[in-house]
């Protein structure tokens, strides 16, 4: 069997068992190596700073489209637009610098995108999954009516680490 259709069988078969999501030591070995690597929803994958090559096991992992949250200013040595596209999955880069880019006009951005997208199989990534996880809570509260702590225990399951008070203070908690 092909080794792309197993991966694809292995990753559909850890949700299936698992419901919530999948943790790094679940994932296979390929993608297991990503920083803070999380799939808190089904299709839908949170983590750190891919490697060149992880691009394309994540898209063997059936993962299309790809949301960077890093500002140009945070240069990788690779052009990772390029290893995107060469991977077969849709790029997109919304930049959240830091606590000043969590707006509602970013958080909205990122929903239209999601809404956009759909359910097709996406990662979103920063550095270290950080402000991924603050988007995320925001998301949750902001878009999606979740109370402040259910958006920081979303935000949480997404990476949310250092930007927790900004993010508790943006929700007025």
């Amino acid at each position: 069997m092909d080794k792309k259709i197993v991966g694809i069988l292995f990753s559909v078969l850890i949700l299936i068992i698992s419901g919530d999501g999948v943790s790094a030591e679940e994932m296979n070995g390929s993608l297991a190596s990503v920083i803070n690597i999380s799939q808190p929803a089904p299709n839908r994958y949170g983590a750190g700073q891919p490697q060149k090559e992880s691009f394309e096991a994540f898209a063997g992992a059936g993962v299309r489209h790809v949301i960077n949250l890093r500002p140009p200013s945070e240069a990788l040595d690779f052009n990772e637009a390029a290893a995107v596209t060469r991977a077969g999955m849709a790029y997109y880069n919304i930049p959240i610098a830091s606590a000043e880019d969590l707006t509602r006009e970013n958080v909205v951005l990122i929903d239209s995108l999601l809404t956009r997208i759909g359910d097709e199989s996406t990662l979103i990534h920063c550095a270290s999954s950080n402000r991924v996880g603050a988007i995320m809570a925001l998301r949750s509260a902001w878009i999606d009516g979740a109370s402040p702590q259910e958006a920081i225990e979303t935000g949480k399951r997404w990476g949310l680490t250092g930007l927790e008070p900004n993010v508790a203070e943006l929700l007025g908690k």
